[in-house]
């Protein structure tokens, strides 16, 4: 039996100790333990990774603590965009949806995208379409609204700026979630969503629902997710760089993580980590801000949930 493992991890940023309240730390403890075990059950009765990672954000999802689903942040005009992909590594087999809104769990979506149309990538419209056609629920406003997210909006509501949650200095809440596994058959899978950023405008896709840049997964390499400064992630090409090293230049998983989060990608003045995995079931999960939501859970028996850089 391959060793089997999962990561999760709820957003990079500015994440200091002692900014946040003891209950506020809590909830995201508990909320991220419980999406990890959500994933690792499935991987212990002998599911597929791609199970795994997205039972885990689907839960991640329904927690408004985090920037994905429930709890997505509002555009310029008061509204919700959402984006979400899902990769498996056996088949290189990937589905994604972009800029959508009243679907609870975009990241269902995505998988649905990859495995029942001839498709990997929709979006706006189209991709509202498809769910309706598979018979999704269209949720009204009110379950995304969130009243930390609206205030948010408030103080930039109006002007050209928009606001990535991780770069703010402040309290608050956390960007993109994502999860990556490896099964007992040695299958990756990895799983990312987001609401996005408060304020954008022109139907702004960031790297989550980009194949390669948010998102990637191969059995031969690793399964990545990303989170930070999408704009930066996607001109790095971030999750497949990872995986591109470790194949052509016959890296470890840590030393290509750990090359394209703390040296590529800084380069280039973007800020964040990720969260992969690979084929033994190791796990990395670097990041180049303060702090970052993350955990993981190994058949080893290690388990361990943070928050804070240096740890």
């Amino acid at each position: 039996m391959n060793p089997f493992s999962i990561a999760i991890h709820g957003g990079a940023g500015t994440l200091l100790k002692g900014q946040m309240t003891s209950e506020k730390e809590a909830a995201y403890i508990s909320g991220l333990q419980a999406a990890l075990d959500a994933g690792y059950e499935i991987l212990t009765k002998g599911g597929s990774a791609l199970d795994a990672v997205t039972a885990s954000v689907v839960l991640l999802e329904n927690n408004p603590l985090f920037n994905a689903g429930k709890g997505s942040v509002f555009t310029a005009k008061g509204h919700h965009e959402m984006d979400a992909s899902v990769m498996e590594g056996k088949f290189l087999k990937a589905g994604a949806v972009s800029l959508i809104s009243g679907i609870k769990n975009p990241i269902l979506l995505a998988r649905d995208v990859m495995e029942k149309s001839e498709h990997v990538f929709l979006a706006a419209e189209g991709a509202k379409q498809f769910a309706q056609l598979l018979g999704y629920p269209v949720e009204n406003e009110d379950y995304f609204y969130d009243e930390f997210r609206f205030q948010q909006w408030q103080e930039i509501k109006g002007s050209d700026s928009f606001q990535l949650d991780h770069s703010i200095q402040k309290e608050s809440k956390f960007g993109t979630v994502g999860a990556v596994a490896c099964d007992m058959s040695g299958n990756v899978a990895a799983a990312t969503s987001t609401g996005g950023m408060t304020n954008k405008k022109w139907g702004r896709i960031g790297d989550s629902p980009v194949i390669g840049a948010g998102n990637y997964a191969n059995n031969t390499t690793c399964a990545v997710s990303c989170t930070g400064s999408g704009e930066f992630f996607i001109r790095g090409v971030v999750a497949y760089d990872v995986s591109c090293l470790m194949e052509f230049k016959g890296l470890s998983l840590e030393d290509a993580a750990n090359e394209v989060i703390h040296h590529r990608i800084l380069k280039l003045g973007g800020d964040g980590g990720l969260i992969a995995v690979d084929a033994l079931g190791n796990i990395v999960m670097p990041f180049n801000t303060e702090g970052m939501y993350r955990g993981y859970k190994k058949s080893s028996g290690e388990n361990d949930v943070l928050i804070y850089g240096g740890a």
